[in-house]
């Protein structure tokens, strides 16, 4: 972290601006009784940053919704790192989420964090670059950022609340190029489905950023038939998670709820592709 005691404004919209609400779940769930993602960075980052927290819609009570898609994410991270220890991740629409210093990778590991130019401009401020770490700017529907990246190892796409805010065209088209360029790997990443899309207006994050939600993936099938070579290792609803049993008892009730409900119990998934 940088030593820089004054604070950092931050000024954005849209799909970036997004990135602010789920960094203050995380620094609100480091303060919680029981924290699920202990993420102290988080934490220190809020109170670098000059913004009205206030307009993310995020409370401590709404947290853990947010919260466990990163715990989750960490957890299927891990399980990759452990096995390719000289691995490639690319972390991608990273935003100022510090999943690499919650998870150490050791030295074998080339990691980049890849967004949007005015994204890493800020995220320098707080993640500078190391020897195996880096920081990429770059627009995620123009490919060419993937050219620069060594094709020497097993690699690890990983997109935390990406697939929706792009199209179906340019989100396939992302990872077909990763799978045709890497000589193995996995894809991780958490999607919507159609119905999910469909009702974005009640989704409080993407309505106050201004966001706009695209693509929506109903179940593996719509990966596995467009993106050859991928074999499916994990799809999951959120509220199947493992991790969703810490959530409080609130939480664990509506999802009994809405689990009667394809279409609502699938709202939001989790996937896991070997190629």
């Amino acid at each position: 972290m940088c030593n820089d005691t004054n604070k950092i404004r931050v000024d954005l919209s849209g799909a970036p601006e997004t990135m602010l609400a789920t960094l203050y779940a995380r620094a609100l769930d480091a303060d919680a009784d029981h924290p699920i993602l202990h993420d102290t960075f988080a934490k220190e980052l809020v109170a670098r940053i000059d913004y009205d927290w206030d307009q993310t819609g995020i409370t401590a009570r709404k947290a853990p919704s947010v919260v466990i898609r990163s715990a989750h994410f960490d957890n299927w991270a891990r399980q990759f790192l452990a096995v390719h220890p000289e691995a490639t991740v690319l972390h991608v629409g990273c935003g100022l989420d510090s999943r690499v210093l919650r998870l150490r990778p050791g030295p074998g590991v080339e990691w980049y964090d890849v967004d949007y130019p005015e994204v890493i401009e800020l995220r320098e401020r707080f993640y500078p670059p190391g020897a195996s770490y880096r920081l990429l700017p770059a627009s995620l529907t123009e490919l060419d950022w993937l050219s620069v990246i060594p094709a020497d190892r097993p690699v690890l796409l990983l997109g935390e609340g990406l697939t929706m805010y792009l199209t179906e065209e340019s989100g396939l088209a992302m990872m077909r190029r990763v799978v045709e360029r890497f000589p193995s790997g996995e894809l991780q990443f958490d999607v919507f489905n159609r119905f999910a899309i469909r009702a974005q207006k009640i989704n409080t994050i993407v309505r106050r950023a201004g966001a706009r939600l695209h693509w929506g993936i109903d179940g593996p099938a719509d990966i596995v038939r467009n993106v050859p070579g991928t074999r499916l290792l994990a799809a999951m609803s959120v509220f199947d998670d493992d991790v969703f049993a810490e959530l409080p008892c609130r939480y664990r009730v509506m999802a009994r709820v809405m689990s009667t409900a394809p279409a609502l119990k699938n709202m939001q998934q989790f996937h896991r592709y070997a190629f």
